[in-house]
């Protein structure tokens, strides 16, 4: 009867044991009574009735990134182009997670899948290959609505890859080799168009320079000739001043002197000596002089003997 009492404590203990559950951070458990929900379980100690309830499904509430497989896409220009994504979500509603939809997982690449070819199929290649952020904005706020009614989430989708075709690839890849030869062919002319600018600028300073050079060189030759000719002016003056002064100071002298009349008469006598000494061929001699002249003769002839 021990032994029987014994295992049967066993046993209960063993059960309740069991049936105790401590819910660990970040997580949640739904629990069920007789295949009805009962209630979700948050961390902490929770009990549950033995054979009554059971804990039908643990509900991860951490962000979850799913990556899914490229899915072919058509364009509005008809490139079709795989493209893969990743989808970052939360489930918020244990519940609706658990009761939601079959498969939550598949049931999100589908609608992403679905809702990439319809945001793509308004786009053409160019577009796409583009416009990243706008197709992930569009992608998150379709997802999130479609799947609120389960319980999730959706914070941000990436599109982690755009792969198009190979000939397409091909035609990118030339169109950038020719974009890049033509912004070197620009920088090229560029360089050149401020090469030959800087080389004109230089012609024209130096022109510049040298006009202002002859200039300056002309003004200065015109001032040393204007000075040379003052100079040459101021010469002049001072001689004829000179000659006026000496002539000023003979006449002064002679009219200190105050010679007789046959001194005057003999001066002028001179002053005809002079100029018969020059190449006139013909001297007129005032009649006044004419006997001067004979008596001058004889006063010579006089003291020659």
């Amino acid at each position: 009867m021990f032994y029987v009492l014994s295992i049967f404590l066993v046993i209960v203990l063993i059960i309740i044991v069991a049936n105790v559950k401590v819910v660990p951070q970040a997580e949640a458990y739904i629990l069920e009574r007789l295949g009805g929900y009962q209630s979700t379980w948050s961390v902490g100690l929770h009990v549950k009735v033995p054979f009554i309830d059971r804990i039908a499904k643990k509900v991860p509430l951490k962000e979850q990134v799913v990556d899914f497989p490229p899915q072919p896409v058509i364009t509005k220009d008809n490139a079709t182009i795989q493209i893969d994504t990743v989808v970052f979500f939360q489930i918020t509603d244990p519940k609706l997670f658990t009761y939601g939809v079959e498969n939550p997982i598949m049931a999100i690449e589908n609608l992403t899948a679905t809702t990439l070819r319809n945001i793509i199929g308004d786009l053409e290649l160019d577009e796409t290959l583009t416009s990243r952020e706008t197709i992930n904005t569009k992608m998150r706020a379709s997802l999130d609505v479609a799947t609120d009614p389960w319980g999730i989430k959706v914070n941000r989708v990436e599109l982690k890859n755009i792969i198009p075709p190979a000939t397409i690839k091909e035609a990118m890849e030339k169109q950038m080799k020719a974009d890049r030869e033509r912004r070197e062919s620009i920088l090229r002319a560029e360089g050149e168009k401020k090469s030959t600018i800087l080389v004109a600028e230089g012609k024209k300073q130096s022109a510049i320079l040298e006009a202002e050079a002859e200039k300056q060189a002309a003004i200065l030759r015109a001032e040393a000739k204007k000075e040379a000719m003052i100079r040459e002016a101021e010469g002049q003056a001072e001689a004829i001043l000179k000659v006026q002064q000496a002539n000023a100071d003979g006449i002064r002298f002679v009219r200190e002197a105050a010679p007789d009349e046959a001194v005057l008469k003999i001066k002028s006598l001179e002053a005809f000596a002079k100029a018969a000494d020059g190449q006139a061929t013909k001297i007129i001699i005032p009649s006044e002089i004419q006997g001067l002249a004979g008596l001058a003769k004889s006063v010579v002839e006089i003291a020659d003997k």
